[in-house]
């Protein structure tokens, strides 16, 4: 009987420890959470120091844009014909006017090759307050312009014209000449072309 009472009495013991371990352990997370609460309201009250960004330079460079003023078409006609000819004008708002008109025109040694001629004309007004006008021509003998602000050559002095006629009359003689030589005489003619080309390329000529 009395072992039976020694065995009741370790089994309550045993018993008894583990509830004890577990009434303790929401004290201890009690004490553990403490700690961390005061180390976070410690953090809390701590003045938060910000630093400025330094503002960054650009290197770019600085565009200045320009203004300009709007300038009207008061004018623009044109007229296109079915043989390729052609009539244009216009005129704006800042007294500029521009004409032009052109056609084709058969060209070449035997007049078979067709080509645009055009004429025209335009003015406009000079900073300086001047009308300027200028009229040109394209065609086979190529651009040609003229108006009274283009700078023109001085006159040839009779003295120095009669110097290049003379000259330009005897390069033509010398031309016939050789002319006539070539016909009577073709390997004359032949070798003498020869030594031109000789000549010109530095060479010299032997027969």
């Amino acid at each position: 009987m009395r072992l039976l009472v020694v065995i009741s009495a370790l089994l309550a013991l045993t018993t008894a420890l583990p509830q004890r371990r577990v009434s303790l352990k929401p004290d201890q997370e009690i004490e553990d959470q403490q700690p961390a609460e005061q180390n976070y309201n410690n953090y809390q009250q701590q003045p938060q120091e910000y630093r400025q960004a330094k503002a960054v330079e650009d290197f770019r460079p600085k565009v200045q844009l320009d203004t300009t003023t709007f300038i009207p078409i008061i004018r623009f006609d044109k007229e296109q014909g079915t043989d390729g000819s052609y009539k244009t004008a216009y005129e704006t708002g800042n007294n500029i006017q521009a004409q032009e008109e052109g056609f084709l025109k058969n060209v070449g040694e035997n007049q078979d090759t067709p080509a645009l001629v055009q004429h025209g004309s335009y003015t406009y007004t000079a900073p300086d307050g001047q009308v300027i006008t200028v009229e040109y021509t394209a065609d086979e003998f190529g651009f040609r312009v003229s108006g009274d602000h283009i700078p023109t050559p001085p006159p040839v002095s009779p003295e120095i014209q009669k110097g290049l006629d003379l000259i330009y009359a005897g390069i033509k003689a010398n031309q016939e000449r050789a002319a006539v030589e070539a016909k009577n005489n073709p390997e004359a003619a032949r070798q003498q072309e020869e030594k031109a080309a000789l000549d010109y390329k530095g060479q010299y000529y032997q027969q």
